[in-house]
């Protein structure tokens, strides 16, 4: 399948705003609003944004018209969904792709977002961006919006980071696919979840118990999902649980021993996921990883 890549944006170009998922209020994207018009674009959203049904944006049916309307109005150019939450995995077969795959555009998140990119990349051959969603903005440093910015307005990000203790070194090149490990649970055994086979695969996740880390990784080695990957990019594993009874391991060493039998690199602590310094990272787009001394990331133009 031959990979496309979104147009890049431009100044003045008109970016929509949905709520696929767990309900929003306007205070909570107000700060994005004002970074969107500082950029240079104007944003588009109606009421049915703020719309309520338990912790939903509104019933199922509701939120998948208003995410078509997005991907079918031609003058937007990238969608925000507004939070993740829970809720996306409940519309996406809902939704209608064929002419968002006419006229592709970015769309971008993450956390429960994972769904949209894992479905758009496997099924459709179309990059989307894992980055910061606009209920974060007011909480991000300047590095991941502006990062987020480069990538939306054609650029291609390149990191050098730490490394971390855990790490296996070594190098690898293959198309970047994951996401949320919860998420990509949930999308087991679907025609949503990712073709792994010599990809690099990227993991975060938040608040969840260490023995749910555990159970989700031995899922995915027993689905033979971590056997043939090319490398494993780690981000960040936020706010881990433990019970009375300690587990006895972080969710870095649970993952470890998932993919110690393997020989791919594997990298942990990437900037990315559940916390301020969220950068982004283009989902579907041929990635290479070195892992050594420092770990190196950048995406082939």
């Amino acid at each position: 399948m031959n990979v496309k890549r979104p147009p890049a944006l431009k100044k003045g170009d008109r970016i929509g705003i949905a709520a696929p998922a767990r309900k929003i209020t306007f205070g909570e994207i107000e700060k994005a609003l004002t970074i969107f018009e500082d950029h240079g674009y104007h944003v588009i959203y109606d009421e049915e944004l703020f719309a309520v049904q338990d912790q939903y944006a509104g019933d199922d049916d509701l939120r998948a018209a208003y995410f078509q309307q997005m991907l079918d109005d031609d003058r937007v150019k990238a969608i925000f969904p507004a939070r993740g939450g829970y809720g996306s995995v409940r519309i996406i077969d809902k939704l209608d792709f064929a002419r968002f795959c006419r006229n592709p555009k970015w769309i971008i998140g993450y956390s429960d977002i994972t769904v949209f990119h894992s479905h758009i990349n496997r099924n459709f051959g179309i990059q989307t961006l894992h980055a910061t969603m606009p209920v974060n903005f007011a909480g991000n440093k300047p590095q991941a919006i502006e990062g987020m910015f480069d990538v939306l307005e054609g650029g291609f990000p390149d990191y050098s980071i730490d490394s971390h203790p855990l790490n296996r070194q070594g190098s690898a090149r293959g198309v970047l696919a994951g996401g949320n490990l919860s998420v990509l649970y949930s999308l087991l055994g679907s025609r949503s979840f990712p073709e792994t086979k010599g990809k690099i695969l990227f993991l975060e996740d938040l608040e969840e118990y260490l023995y749910h880390i555990d159970r989700m990784m031995v899922a995915l080695k027993r689905a033979n999902i971590l056997k043939d990957l090319a490398g494993l990019i780690i981000g960040g594993m936020t706010k881990m649980n433990d019970n009375e009874i300690s587990f006895g391991k972080t969710a870095e060493e649970i993952i470890r021993e998932a993919v110690d039998e393997y020989s791919y690199p594997v990298c942990f602590g990437f900037p990315a996921g559940h916390i301020v310094d969220n950068r982004p990272l283009i989902m579907g787009a041929e990635t290479e990883m070195e892992v050594g001394k420092k770990v190196k990331v950048g995406f082939v133009e």
